[in-house]
């Protein structure tokens, strides 16, 4: 049997480390720029090696994206927490407003304008950001019962998370949230109206 404490003081030691680690990344990357940073002046900045580097971060963009995890739990609960009688759109449109406020407050503002800046960045936050969608698409098909996800659902989660992307870059972000989401609503009732009745609830009004 492994001893508790002894398990305890190795996993400080490993959050200890990361958090050197991101400490000097960010740094480094706000003083220079993230280019013009190598992972082996983080590592030399951190007191480690480039492969413990590594072994916290697969990735050099991930130094910057090191809540990606967080951000995702969050996402998923907007949905599968929402108050009753909150459609699936009114909670993902209030939890895009309270995430883009928070990237735009201190000290993530420094880490936004560096990632606008950045090419390399912007490609990774949107990829990162379509990781998602397939847990929201899982999130939405469990709620409704379905045996499998709908093709409507696909498209309806795919077009939600364009909406954020294009809100971010918005100096007010409410309106272009508020006209995405009404397109994609009014879209999913025409097709209903339609008499297509192959999905037998309407998710985003669940």
């Amino acid at each position: 049997m492994v001893d508790g404490t002894a398990v305890g003081r190795r996993e400080r030691k490993k959050a200890a480390t990361r958090a050197a680690i991101l400490d000097a990344a960010t740094t480094l990357f706000l003083e220079r720029g993230f280019d013009a940073v190598t992972v082996r002046e983080i590592a030399d900045q951190a007191d480690v090696s480039p492969k413990t580097v590594f072994t916290h971060f697969p990735h050099k963009e991930a130094l910057v994206f090191s809540d990606e995890d967080e951000r995702h739990e969050r996402l998923v609960a907007a949905i599968s927490g929402r108050p009753p009688g909150t459609t699936i759109s009114d909670a993902l449109k209030a939890h895009y407003l309270s995430e883009i406020a928070e990237l735009r407050s201190e000290p993530q503002r420094r880490i936004l304008a560096l990632m606008e800046k950045t090419p390399a960045l912007v490609d990774y936050a949107e990829k990162m950001w379509f990781r998602h969608e397939d847990a929201l698409v899982a999130t939405i098909t469990d709620e409704l019962g379905f045996a499998e996800p709908s093709d409507e659902i696909r498209f309806y989660v795919r077009f939600a998370l364009h909406i954020q992307l294009s809100a971010t870059r918005e100096a007010d972000p409410g309106p272009s949230i508020d006209a995405g989401f009404r397109l994609l609503d009014e879209g999913w009732t025409r097709y209903r109206e339609a008499g297509d009745h192959e999905a037998v609830n309407e998710p985003v009004s669940s």
